[in-house]
């Protein structure tokens, strides 16, 4: 199964609304253009961002006119992922036909700055963040990229030195060198966890000397990817915790650039001003560490699965694959039998977006998540780092993983490594040669 999403219809009314748009009222960048990139666009474009220009003012957007109408036209920007056929979100990133037309419009008339006190007023961003933390830790020394070579993910240790339970409504995972950090998770290690005990602080391992386990109660409190800003705990009258005693890990995936490179990585939390109602937690969701995908198969399929084992409500999903990436569907299977996919979408390696579930979805004990991927392993993708290869399971680009980073509510009396259990396709035994698991190992309950 190859998931096709469709973008025609939104094209379509872009293209009506222009020749409307442009017959109506000539769009000018200060009445018109700028609202709809503060709206949608200087989150990323604006200096010190991972966007390749900044998008503040008429002088910074008018060389890029063009590139703008064919890059709003055809949907690559703002790039969003879910198939709009399934599910809703609360961060969702589609521009409508209207703002479409009004930057393709401007483009065709020659991209005119109209009169400067039609503009809004500028939208004040944090200095270097998209919130204002209340508290900032950052990495205690700097981790020495090299020029070139594959680098296995670092994971850095840092005493937190908190001395009373933390609630955090919201938080951020800032790189200190753009360049070279493709992404990343800071994550709590409370102090039962056995996680990293032993490791020298300030010190970078590699990802084969410090294996996680998410049995122990580790939770991620920020992350860094391309496009994905501040994460918000606040749903339901959420918050995140940081238990008295914790430590947190900097995990990143470094990328060399052909030059030598340093990183001081940082995150930044808001706390919470009152005790929470429930707890937010992030974590892993359902895991194919025994994936397999067979050399040139271009639409291998994968699939992972949890079950619940107490009341829990989903509200975040972060689909997490590698180069052969294609497409990723959360499915929720009801103990009733019922089911529905909540997410859909293609799969960009450079991106990797969370999305925000409008409307979060209450599990209870016995309910099961299921994660539907499929990759490309042919030499028709052109990132794929051998497609003669048969693929399993590894931290590396060109190995690949199948998992979900999900975003959890849970009571805040409850452990978070009781939450879910792996089940069905996720414990079945790897067999050399043959491809999956896919979905016919689910169990569906009889009506």
């Amino acid at each position: 199964m190859t998931f096709r999403f469709p973008l025609a219809p939104v094209f379509c009314a872009a293209l009506f609304s222009v020749a409307a748009y442009a017959a109506d009222a000539p769009a000018t960048f200060s009445k018109d253009v700028l609202p709809v990139l503060q709206k949608n666009c200087q989150t990323c474009h604006r200096p010190g961002e991972m966007a390749p220009m900044s998008l503040l003012t008429y002088a910074e957007a008018r060389p890029w006119a063009k590139a703008i109408k064919a890059a709003v036209v055809s949907q690559k920007m703002p790039p969003w992922f879910a198939d709009p056929n399934v599910g809703h979100f609360r961060n969702e990133r589609r521009l409508n036909a209207k703002e479409i037309a009004i930057l393709s419009a401007w483009a065709d008339s020659g991209a005119p700055e109209g009169n400067a006190k039609d503009a809004p007023a500028p939208v004040k961003f944090n200095d270097g963040w998209n919130l204002k933390p209340d508290m900032i830790i950052e990495m205690p020394t700097d981790f020495h990229v090299p020029a070139s070579g594959a680098i296995d993910y670092q994971y850095m240790l840092v005493k937190g030195n908190f001395t009373e339970d933390v609630w955090v409504t919201s938080a951020e995972m800032r790189p200190g060198n753009n360049k070279v950090v493709h992404h990343g998770e800071v994550w709590v290690r409370p102090p039962q966890s056995q996680w990293m005990r032993n490791a020298e602080p300030g010190v970078a391992y590699s990802n084969g000397e410090m294996r996680r386990s998410g049995a122990e109660g580790n939770d991620i409190i920020g992350k860094f990817n391309p496009g994905i800003g501040a994460q918000d705990f606040t749903l339901g009258g959420a918050a995140k915790l940081i238990p008295k005693g914790s430590d947190l890990v900097f995990e990143i995936h470094y990328t060399a650039v052909g030059t030598p490179q340093t990183d001081r990585t940082k995150v930044g939390f808001v706390l919470s001003k009152a005790q929470p109602k429930m707890r937010y937690v992030t974590g892993y969701g359902p895991q194919a560490s025994n994936l397999l995908i067979p050399a040139g198969d271009g639409n291998a399929e994968v699939v992972s699965e949890i079950t619940a084992q107490d009341d829990v409500i989903l509200a975040y999903v972060q689909p997490h694959m590698h180069l052969r990436g294609k497409d990723y569907e959360v499915r929720v299977i009801y103990a009733s039998g019922e089911s529905e996919s909540v997410f859909r979408g293609r799969f960009d390696f450079n991106w990797q977006f969370g999305y925000e579930l409008a409307k979060p979805v209450q599990l209870h004990k016995g309910d099961r998540l299921v994660g539907i991927a499929h990759f490309d392993n042919s030499a028709n993708n052109a990132f794929n780092p051998d497609p003669k290869k048969e693929v399993i399971w590894g931290p590396q680009n060109w190995d690949e993983m199948q998992n979900c980073f999900m975003g959890l509510l849970i009571d805040v009396k409850t452990d978070p490594a009781t939450i879910f259990k792996s089940s069905g396709p996720s414990l079945q035994k790897r067999v050399p040669g043959k491809g999956g698991p896919t979905l016919s190992a689910l169990e569906i309950p009889k009506q």
